[in-house]
């Protein structure tokens, strides 16, 4: 008898634990996603451990078990570090996310709103903690930028006390806090950088390298009407949870043809011959570049370029990147279009760099040795230079992707040369990166290269 009640107990905790172990379930998937090496696919379960990817066309909508959301964008790759949630006593509670590449978007849920000393997001730069939000998060290997929906975050890079494996938020006075209420904000944390930086009137870069769909969830996470668990407002994943398509454009119906118009023909009167006028022919006009950038603060013996960056700001520009101290844009009215096929050779059209020796100032260098290669059938790049002047000579080489949006992003495997850009023109006629090195400490390279083909 007594065997047999051990052997229930047994098999109740087992339950119980597998049950714990479950994050959550995927509600929506369409495209080329993953959970750990299965395809994703509706009503799968998805445990703690468990990575989550997605390819150039994925998306991956998680609902957790405390009613939060996880939802991945294209390009993506996250993990499920823990999700245990304890309904009877919170303080139990740990939930960590992390996000290796990409765009992910989080939505607290029940069990994470009461016990946000418990919840850990991570990048591979920064820890990000909650304050009962709604937040979305780009990151690469070297940069991660935080906008806020609703609610809000604190952040802090990876420095000190603040390491990768800890959990819970990272708070002190190297942490910086981002509230909802401005679209226009966000937080920027790059490798070896602690204390976040608040970029202000900069397009959210989280929404640029991987915009939502229509039907991504909209409100905020709320108590249910009796105060049990939470439940998202106006969420809607129809019209269909496995990318179905949208009801197709009616059919116009089509009307019998009109009877031709009996015509008269009048023989035309005689003209006298044309008289020619030769105009001599003109040099062709070379088109303004569609790309706008500027220096968003002084570098080396260069200043801000205030009136360049005022009028980012004033067109909206549709894309924008930066790195260090240059701001690269498309403005919302680029006749840009990503080419599907073929590969392009560009030419450096313009530049401008600096070399820093550890511990010194940013002082003018050149850039030398530049190519610049795109492959629009697999949408990556491949590009190289040498950055010199008195103090020395730095070589880089980067590969990388180029997304749906025409923005280039360095890849994770080119570690010592980050690149970010933006293409341009109606074919993709125009390109522009900033750049800067992480592989050589002791004298580093920044700049900015424009190029055309």
């Amino acid at each position: 008898m007594l065997r047999a009640i051990l052997a229930g107990l047994g098999c109740v905790l087992i339950s119980a634990s597998a049950l714990a172990a479950e994050a959550g379930r995927v509600v929506f998937v369409v495209g080329q996603a993953q959970v750990g090496a299965r395809g994703a696919a509706l009503d799968m379960p998805v445990q703690e451990g468990d990575a989550l990817s997605t390819g150039a066309d994925g998306y991956i909508y998680l609902k957790t078990v405390d009613d939060g959301f996880l939802i991945l964008r294209p390009n993506s790759q996250a993990k499920i570090s823990a999700y245990h949630i304890d309904r009877l006593n919170p303080a139990n509670t740990r939930v960590k996310l992390e996000l290796v590449k990409g765009v992910a978007r989080s939505i607290s849920g029940l069990g994470v709103k009461q016990a946000r000393q418990n919840f850990r997001f991570n990048t591979p730069v920064a820890a990000i903690g909650v304050r009962g939000t709604d937040f979305i998060v780009y990151t690469n290997a070297q940069s991660s930028w935080v906008s806020v929906v609703s609610g809000g975050v604190v952040v802090s890079g990876f420095a000190g006390a603040c390491g990768p494996e800890g959990a819970g938020p990272c708070e002190g006075g190297a942490s910086r806090e981002l509230f909802a209420g401005r679209t226009d904000a966000m937080l920027q944390v790059q490798r070896g950088q602690q204390v976040p930086q608040l970029l202000h009137n900069i397009t959210v870069a989280p929404e640029l390298n991987a915009p939502a769909r229509s039907d991504e969830p909209v409100g905020k996470v709320t108590l249910g009407a009796k105060g049990g668990s939470a439940a998202l407002d106006e969420v809607s994943l129809d019209p269909a949870k496995s990318g179905a398509p949208l009801l197709a454009t009616p059919l116009v119906p089509i009307k019998p043809p009109k009877p031709p118009d009996v015509i008269v023909v009048t023989p035309p009167a005689p003209t006298p011959p044309p008289i020619v006028v030769v105009v001599p022919e003109l040099p062709p006009v070379a088109a303004a570049p569609e790309i706008l950038w500027g220096r968003w603060q002084a570098i080396a013996d260069k200043p801000a370029d205030t009136a360049v960056i005022g009028k980012i700001d004033a067109e909206a520009s549709k894309v924008q990147v930066l790195i260090g101290s240059y701001v690269v844009a498309r403005p919302n009215n680029s006749s840009f279009v990503l080419p599907t096929e073929g590969k392009a050779s560009f030419v450096l059209a313009e530049s401008e760099a600096t070399l820093t020796r550890l511990g010194g100032v940013p002082m003018a260098a050149k850039v030398e040795n530049a190519h610049l290669d795109i492959d629009f059938v697999s949408r990556s790049f491949s590009t190289g230079l040498s950055v010199v002047n008195t103090l020395g000579k730095v070589d880089m080489s980067s590969t990388g992707d180029v997304t749906l949006q025409g923005t280039l992003e360095s890849s994770l495997y080119s570690p010592g040369f980050v690149v970010r850009g933006v293409l341009g023109g109606a074919k993709a006629t125009e390109a522009a990166y900033s750049f800067k090195s992480t592989g050589t400490p002791d004298l580093s390279a920044a700049g900015f290269t424009r190029w055309s083909r």
